[in-house]
């Protein structure tokens, strides 16, 4: 089995440096650029199905890398965007601030061991074991033994699954940093065992 895991592609919120979490943002100008893009990097790759967060945004990133074939697209609850909470729709950047975001915020980024989600929000803790379940399931599906498939999913909701793999704290969890948008990882599947190939690769 092979997965390509797959952020999507860029949204004003993302380009406004703006908590998207699970607000149903739709892609930008550039963002559907960025698709097309890797569709065209990804063309040879001969995908069996597509396993894809909820939101649109990550929704139509698949559509378009898929645009002409005839492959199936199933969402997924568990590869949905972490949840920010009260926190949504708040600009992050610390030279911008968000008089209603707490300073201590900018450790989602920096010190992931030290994010206090608010309280109704989600934890990394919680984000990393429902995407490591989503994760565990995939790997022992025989009937994907054979197959290729898309995961269209988010920043933090692919580090989360990137962190299973590695087998990161949350401490780590970024581990070599947020995928950019549109970013490839190639993981192999063994024997219900994941292997990363290669990761955020883009084709733009």
């Amino acid at each position: 089995m092979k997965l390509y895991l797959i952020r999507h592609g860029e949204t004003d919120y993302n380009k406004q440096k703006k908590n998207q979490g699970q607000i149903d943002v739709p892609l930008n100008e550039y963002g559907r650029e960025l698709a097309e893009k890797t569709r065209e990097g990804l063309l040879r790759v001969p995908f069996d199905l597509c396993l894809c967060s909820p939101l649109g945004r990550a929704k139509e990133t698949a559509e378009l890398i898929l645009k002409g074939r005839e492959v199936p697209i199933e969402t997924d609850d568990r590869i949905i965007e972490v949840s920010f909470g009260r926190y949504e729709g708040r600009c992050w950047d610390p030279e911008a601030w968000d008089e209603e975001m707490p300073r201590d915020f900018q450790c989602f980024f920096d010190e992931p061991g030290k994010y206090q989600a608010p309280s109704d929000g989600e934890s990394l803790e919680a984000l990393k074991q429902r995407t490591g379940e989503f994760l565990r399931d995939i790997c022992c599906r025989e009937e994907y033994r054979d197959y290729t498939i898309l995961v269209s999913t988010h920043g933090a909701a692919l580090a989360g699954i990137l962190a299973n793999i590695k087998g990161l704290p949350v401490e780590r969890f970024w581990g070599e940093g947020c995928s950019r948008n549109c970013g490839v990882t190639e993981v192999s599947i063994k024997d219900g065992k994941p292997e990363i190939l290669s990761e955020n690769v883009t084709y733009y």
